[in-house]
């Protein structure tokens, strides 16, 4: 190998043609120096005034489209707040019930979340308002309040605007200073599990409104109890059942109705469609009628013949700062973890999974920011915590909403049942309302192939699932969420310190387009020709097999390579014949990344398959005394070696890390590869190679070289330095591929071309090829080497 300009060119692993012999090219020097603190610094404060700005600027998105509103976006807007409008005055109030507040407190969340939120907004979808599972979460905070101070009974709605006031602070916080990826740590599992836990205690928490029995018995006694309870009462049903029943029946079936009639006519579909969304209106307000017409002729509200909602403010009441004490926010205190990750959970959730139907990116540090000013400012209209809603998100994108200004119109829909409608309401059956809810909740379950979908995807997340499920019916919402978050934190512990590294070998493989695959064992038959345009074609990577019924044969022009797969065949085709390193050589690939938790457990494997298939160097174990015998050689105390025997088993010459999968090495891992080094060599009683292939990561080298891994001194010089190089990019032209290499592609068959250029004694030695990575790290790789010592070759 020479150490100056001029490097040894071998063709490495992944090339075409292992037999050839190797040329001599001149190639130049390129070193890299390890990373230093002060690059780091560079790199994290570039340009901070430009991202001050870009900071200030995303606080409020609306700047960024507000000049370019036109007529177009304004009709879509339009009909999309309206309708939004019509479907949340009827739940805000039916939310307000499960939060054990007044419907007028609903009313007022609802506007305000929908007017403030849209100028903070990055998602034009999500609709912000009162929702099923935050209100039942508030009803328990207020629950538990008012248990530890009693002198808060008579006041729900300060306790719920000190949950918003503290809730939307947190999230405030959280999005100012970055940090919403900490959201990133709830699992599926915990978040599924939650919400159909959830609602399926709303549900169960409105049967008995539903029923006319709910003043029987405490509706907000644990789930299992209430549906008991709720058995236990039927027969003492009124005439709030043939309400809530009737309804709740119409709801069902009018959904199913009008989703039939659009397919069966699509020309008016649109039609169909407002009219679906706009059902829990209808029900509303025909219910309304009818008990309108059956109780107002009674003139004490008592003797009415079914529950109805009663009084309620005309206009905003109490508008203005409210003082939270600090017994409250005490006593709030245990409350805010859970509350404050329903919140945000529910609306992160929502928002990017409309951002991925409609095709647009979301911020969501900025979606909590938006979501914290929106409950902060909610406090000084009376409102209780609001978040995104699903349900009327879809409507609301459905509807063909174009900006997040069609909050506003939704808000002045509310205003306007705020300030004219308040009369009318005192007459909706509480029967209605509640079949209203349960309608909606029900949707929040996850269906019974949502349970199998994931069994099949992950039986362990599945069983967290189900057990969230459990814990929130029988047990607590709380205890749910905490313990699916709790035994998934468990499972990816478990997962990170008992990684299963591997062993690999190279597979020879060859590159078709199109093939034919037969009945027989692995054969494939082609039957076209390669295409040199291959923007329509398929490529297959198929592993060149023989079998008793004929073989596959590649064009000359085919360009055949190798890649590395497990030795124990895992997820490989059990015939496929692979090539083991050569002696004395281990390729190990761990499969986490190498950090405090595995690091030991994963070299621990590599030690004992390196004392396994190699023999120790220096004197043999059979040629030791009884004195010289390590304690822990168990055995006889005179054993009986046969002169004869001569392990035939390769001294151990290098060991090949794969870091590819396992992009990140802390200091315990390099400290633990430092100790296994001190271990093999003296196990071997030579200086063993050891290379590391893919990494990437600048500290990940910096940690390594720190180690005098990597370095191309004269201790662990490698006996063959493998240099991966690639034509250098043309002046003035940006990407990787150059002008003259398009030209030539455009002469030439596309696969002869590379077949030539995958052939060492095809490299021209103008000064056209560069080293990819540094040439004084001869021990970092971008592809795993052959590592053909010369011993191993005789």
């Amino acid at each position: 190998m020479s150490t100056g300009s001029d490097h040894l060119f071998s063709s490495s692993g992944n090339g075409a043609n292992d037999e050839a012999e190797p040329s001599y090219i001149s190639i130049p020097q390129y070193d890299e120096p390890p990373v230093s603190i002060k690059d780091f610094g560079r790199e994290v404060f570039a340009d901070t005034p430009k991202k001050i700005k870009e900071y200030l600027l995303s606080l409020f998105p609306i700047i960024r489209w507000i000049y370019r509103y036109n007529f177009v976006w304004l009709y879509g807007d339009l009909i999309a707040g309206i309708t939004v409008g019509a479907v949340l005055v009827p739940q805000s109030m039916s939310y307000a019930k499960i939060a054990t507040l007044p419907p007028q407190i609903g009313l007022y969340s609802s506007f305000v979340g929908v007017m403030i939120y849209c100028f903070f907004a990055t998602s034009k979808d999500v609709s912000i308002g009162p929702v099923a599972v935050m209100s039942l979460q508030t009803s328990k905070a207020i629950a538990h309040v008012i248990h530890k101070h009693p002198e808060y009974a008579n006041d729900p709605t300060y306790i719920a605007l000190g949950l918003s006031l503290l809730c939307g602070a947190i999230a405030l916080g959280i999005g100012l200073l970055r940090l919403g990826f900490i959201l990133e740590y709830i699992p599926m599992p915990a978040v599924l599990g939650f919400m159909t836990g959830s609602a399926f205690t709303i549900a169960a928490g409105q049967v008995p409104g539903l029923m006319g029995i709910s003043k029987l018995f405490n509706t907000r006694d644990a789930t299992h109890l209430v549906v008991i309870h709720t058995l236990q009462n039927l027969k003492h049903s009124n005439l709030d059942a043939a309400f809530g029943l009737v309804s709740l029946f119409i709801l069902y079936f009018s959904r199913w109705l009008f989703a039939f009639l659009g397919k069966r006519y699509p020309k008016y579909e649109r039609v169909f469609f407002f009219g679906s969304v706009l059902r829990n209106a209808f029900v509303i307000i025909f219910s309304t009628l009818i008990s309108w017409g059956i109780c107002h002729h009674h003139k004490n509200p008592k003797k009415f013949p079914i529950s109805v909602l009663g009084t309620v403010p005309r206009g905003l009441q109490n508008v203005g700062y409210h003082t939270i004490d600090q017994n409250l926010a005490s006593a709030l205190a245990p409350e805010l973890p859970i509350s404050t990750v329903i919140l945000l959970m529910e609306h992160i959730a929502i928002a990017k999974s409309f951002g991925r139907v409609n095709d647009y990116r979301i911020n969501p540090n900025q979606e909590l920011i938006a979501i914290g000013t929106t409950n902060m400012i909610g406090t000084f209209f009376n409102a209780y915590p609001a978040t995104g809603s699903f349900s009327r998100s879809a409507l609301k994108s459905k509807c063909g909403v174009r900006t997040p200004l069609a909050g506003i119109f939704t808000g002045i829909v509310v205003i306007v049942a705020i300030y004219g409608l308040t009369g009318t309401f005192y007459w909706i059956s509480n029967a209605s309302l509640s079949a209203v809810i349960i309608h909606a909740v029900t949707d929040l379950m996850a269906p019974w192939y949502v349970t199998w979908k994931f069994w099949k995807s992950s039986p362990v997340e599945t069983i967290v699932f189900l057990g969230a499920v459990f814990l929130s019916v029988f047990v607590s919402l709380e205890s749910g969420i905490y313990f699916s978050f709790a035994a998934c934190l468990v499972f990816l512990l478990l997962r990170i310190s008992f990684p299963t590294g591997q062993f690999l070998g190279r597979v020879e493989v060859v590159e078709y387009l199109n093939p034919n695959y037969s009945e027989a064992n692995g054969a494939i038959e082609e039957t076209s020709r390669i295409d040199n345009d291959p923007e329509d074609k398929k490529k297959y990577e198929v592993v060149r097999q023989t079998s008793s019924s004929g073989s596959a044969n590649p064009k000359p022009t085919t360009v055949k390579k190798y890649t590395w797969v497990p030795l124990n065949h895992h997820n490989i085709n059990k015939d496929v014949l692979i090539q083991p390193p050569p002696p004395g050589v281990f390729v190990f690939r761990p499969g986490e990344s190498f950090t405090f938790p595995n690091a030991a457990r994963q070299l621990e494997i590599l030690v004992q398959e390196v004392r396994k298939q190699t023999r120790k160097g220096g004197v043999q174990q059979h040629q030791l005394t009884l004195g010289e015998r390590p304690w822990n050689d168990h055995g006889p105390r005179h054993k009986v070696y046969d002169e004869g025997f001569v392990d035939e088993r390769p001294l151990l010459r290098a060991v090949v890390f794969d870091f590819s999968a396992s992009p990140h090495i802390d200091l315990n891992g390099v400290q633990a590869l430092a100790d296994i080094r001190q271990e093999l060599n003296k196990y071997a009683n030579r200086e063993v190679e050891y290379h590391f292939v893919g990494i990437l990561s600048v500290w990940s080298r910096r940690a390594l070289m720190a180690h005098s891994f990597g370095g191309d001194n004269s201790e662990t010089r490698p006996e063959r330095h493998y240099v991966e190089i690639s034509l250098r990019q043309a002046a003035g032209v940006d990407g990787s591929a150059t002008e003259a290499v398009e030209e030539e592609s455009k002469k030439k068959n596309k696969y002869r071309d590379e077949e030539e250029r995958d052939t060492v004694s095809q490299l021209s030695n103008d000064g056209s090829y560069i080293p990819i990575i540094a040439t004084n790290t001869p021990f970092f790789h971008l592809e795993i080497p052959n590592l053909e010592f010369p011993e191993s070759r005789e």
